[in-house]
């Protein structure tokens, strides 16, 4: 009996003992679930973060990308229009230049033009002869090396053989004579034309002579038939004026200045050469006065 009690005695302690294992077991595995859950949890919730944050990172960037674009291309049609008013603007400012620098050229010419009609209104002022002004106009179209192109004709007053002068680098000087009238134009044979003779004499020594030109404005004029006793009071820079022989050109009026002299001792007069004291190449304005005689 005491041995049959001890073995169910046994038993229970063993079933006891089992079952708090079991017990301990299921705790065990309840909470590791429980644990396992949280974590999963927590980490799903994370994972889901992520992946929220990563679309939200992928979309600021696309639209920072596309706002980026649109700027860069809204700039550059901006920059594209701003060069192209810089341009125009650029284009208008060199013509409004143009425009200034050739007023200023106007201007220039202008001043210098009233400078000389001054000079020659001053000059016009000191002629004691009756005359009329006039303007060089063009040349000759039969004989381009000679015969000069006024804009005064027999309306004007102008006559054939009427003497021409003018003013230039503060000077009076003899240009030619009136060959030929026109109603409203004239033709002027100058001084350097070889039909040109005009009785001079020196201003200084009054020896006298005829000069006559060589057909070439750029030559010199010669003045021939001198006596020869002349040569010891005749030097180089000597002035030659009209000497007012003949009715056509008056009386004093400036010729050429000597430039050479040259005689042979068999001759019985000498000649030398004049450099005229109009420079031709800038021959604008001129005076026709009446022949000798005619002063007011």
């Amino acid at each position: 009996m005491k041995r049959g009690g001890g073995y169910r005695a046994g038993l229970k302690k063993s079933g006891f003992v089992l079952k708090s294992r079991f017990s301990a077991t299921i705790y065990t595995f309840v909470a590791l679930m429980l644990v396992s859950l949280s974590l999963l949890l927590i980490s799903t919730r994370s994972f889901a973060s992520d992946v929220k944050d990563m679309g939200l990172s992928v979309f600021l960037g696309v639209r920072g990308g596309i706002n980026e674009l649109t700027s860069t291309v809204y700039k550059t049609v901006l920059s594209v229009k701003e060069l192209a008013d810089l341009r125009k603007e650029h284009v208008e400012l060199l013509q409004q230049i143009t425009r200034y620098e050739e007023l200023e050229r106007s201007n220039a010419e202008i001043i210098q033009e009233n400078a000389r009609l001054r000079e020659q209104l001053g000059f016009a002022r000191t002629i004691q002869f009756n005359y009329i002004p006039a303007q060089i106009s063009g040349r000759d179209p039969s004989n381009l090396f000679s015969a000069l192109v006024i804009n005064k004709g027999t309306y004007s007053g102008v006559t054939k053989d009427m003497a021409v002068v003018a003013f230039q680098n503060g000077s009076q000087a003899l240009v030619g004579k009136v060959i030929q009238s026109g109603i409203f134009e004239s033709l002027i044979m100058p001084i350097y034309d070889t039909n040109s003779m005009i009785s001079s004499r020196f201003s200084v020594s009054r020896y006298e002579g005829i000069v006559e030109g060589q057909g070439n404005p750029d030559t010199t004029l010669l003045m021939r038939f001198i006596q020869k006793r002349a040569r010891n009071e005749i030097s180089v820079g000597d002035l030659v004026v009209s000497s007012g022989m003949g009715g056509v050109y008056p009386n004093g009026i400036n010729i050429g200045r000597v430039s050479n002299i040259s005689f042979r001792e068999y001759d019985i007069t000498m000649e030398v050469e004049l450099e005229p004291v109009i420079d031709f190449s800038r021959l604008e304005y001129i005076f026709l006065i009446e022949p000798a005689g005619a002063e007011q």
